[in-house]
């Protein structure tokens, strides 16, 4: 039996590819093991996102090398589409998967043991042709409805490693509901690189959300990181649904109106907070996560103290910073006035100061409320941790708690992780 690892860095769609390659590995024989250990195959999902992308994805591959010297290494994702000459002349690599390839990993691998050496480009490209997944490295699942963006943000290079937007057939994806769901999972993620913009012959995101929550089975759908500039109006009444997870991570990026201009975002602070304001109003509790970038060019101390109060205004329970990082062949790479990086750092801080905080008064909010608990993990002192339906991470005491099931939960006090709860 040969030793499979996997390593994943970015985003959650990029989790779910793994995870249909975990699936593929595991139901043809492999044995799925942690990257840390020995492995005949080691594969490496990569983010090309920021520089520190680049940079982990490099130190990994790296390790490898000692670690693991004699086994078959894949590298595949965004850093290929983005670096694919430099990764192919590194000899460590045994292959050099892009995106478009990137569901073919398994073949490729099992081919290569079998004496047969294929090129990636000779096999099919289908960027939704994954296995169902049924092994999985997760609790709760992923579903792909969509890759591709078409925004071209001045500070991204996703187009170039995604490509340009393309809709999943909604037959295909109601079906991989209904297998995943007959797997035994219990909550499943919509996610894509910009699934506010599902459009498949005139067919909506909030149309196929309508319809996904209305299938038959036993689980819950979250959504995965959304932009604030694609769902219509009948968006924020779904989440009425109860099985619609009430959390949104929505993507702000700075809380100035001249920054967002010349990030090239399609909304204003204005509309944001006018959806943020909507949901709130129908749902006092919901929970907004965000990203925000620091140190963007030409990003001024008045711009930053504008970020700042949004940032507070919104109560973010969480926000994802980001220092810019410069991506070759964007439009900021060429723009003039970039932030010197003490200064993104120093920035950086205080936003992560307000996101403590405001996770604090939201936390401290849901005390005394009940949750809905997927329970994820088991620890040695008999505690379970798990999420609750508005993505809060929550720890209780059930001897007889068993994994992937829900447990609803009182909320009862603050620990260092997230939040102590009661059973009901």
């Amino acid at each position: 039996m040969k030793r499979v690892s996997f390593k994943t860095l970015g985003c959650r769609l990029n989790q779910y590819e793994t995870d249909t390659m975990v699936s593929e590995f595991h139901e043809a024989g492999y044995e799925i093991v942690d990257f840390k250990d020995d492995a005949d195959v080691c594969i490496i999902n990569t983010c090309t996102v920021t520089n520190q992308s680049d940079q982990k994805s490099r130190n990994i591959i790296s390790q490898l090398a000692s670690r693991n010297p004699d086994a078959v290494v894949v590298v595949a994702g965004c850093m290929v589409n983005n670096h694919k000459e430099f990764l192919q002349k590194n000899e460590r690599i045994t292959y050099v998967v892009d995106n478009e390839h990137k569901n073919n990993v398994f073949t490729l691998v099992d081919s290569h043991f079998r004496g047969e050496i294929l090129h990636p480009e000779q096999l099919p490209s289908d960027i939704f042709g994954y296995q169902t997944v049924d092994k999985s490295l997760h609790t709760r699942t992923s579903i792909k409805v969509q890759d591709g963006c078409d925004n071209f943000c001045t500070f991204c290079i996703i187009p170039s490693v995604r490509g340009r937007a393309i809709s999943r057939n909604p037959i295909e994806v109601y079906e991989n509901i209904r297998r995943v769901t007959e797997n035994g999972f219990k909550e499943i993620v919509i996610t894509g690189v910009n699934i506010g913009r599902y459009d498949y012959d005139g067919l909506k995101f909030e149309n196929l959300l309508e319809n996904i929550l209305e299938l038959p089975g036993d689980f819950r759908v979250r959504i995965s990181s959304i932009e604030p500039d694609g769902f219509g109006p009948g968006f924020a009444k779904l989440f009425g649904h109860p099985r619609l997870a009430p959390h949104l991570h929505l993507c702000l990026q700075s809380g100035s109106d001249p920054i967002l201009l010349k990030m090239r975002r399609m909304y204003n602070v204005r509309s944001f907070m006018e959806i943020v304001n909507e949901f709130r109003r129908l749902y006092p509790l919901f929970n907004f996560t965000t990203d925000l970038i620091v140190g963007f060019p030409g990003e001024t101390d008045a711009d930053f103290e504008q970020t700042l109060k949004i940032a507070k205004e919104a109560a973010f329970s969480h926000i994802h910073t980001f220092r810019y990082s410069v991506r070759k062949g964007t439009r900021a790479e060429r723009m003039e006035n970039h932030i010197p990086e003490r200064e993104k750092a120093a920035r950086s801080s205080l936003i992560r100061e307000i996101s403590e905080s405001n996770k604090r008064d939201y936390y401290n909010s849901m005390l005394g409320k009940e949750q809905t608990v997927l329970v994820e993990k088991f620890l040695k002192n008999g505690t379970v941790q798990g999420y609750g339906e508005h993505y809060l991470p929550i720890e209780f005491r059930d001897p007889a708690a068993q994994q992937n099931t829900f447990v609803k939960v009182r909320l009862d006090s603050l620990t260092g992780r997230g939040l102590l709860a009661v059973k009901l």
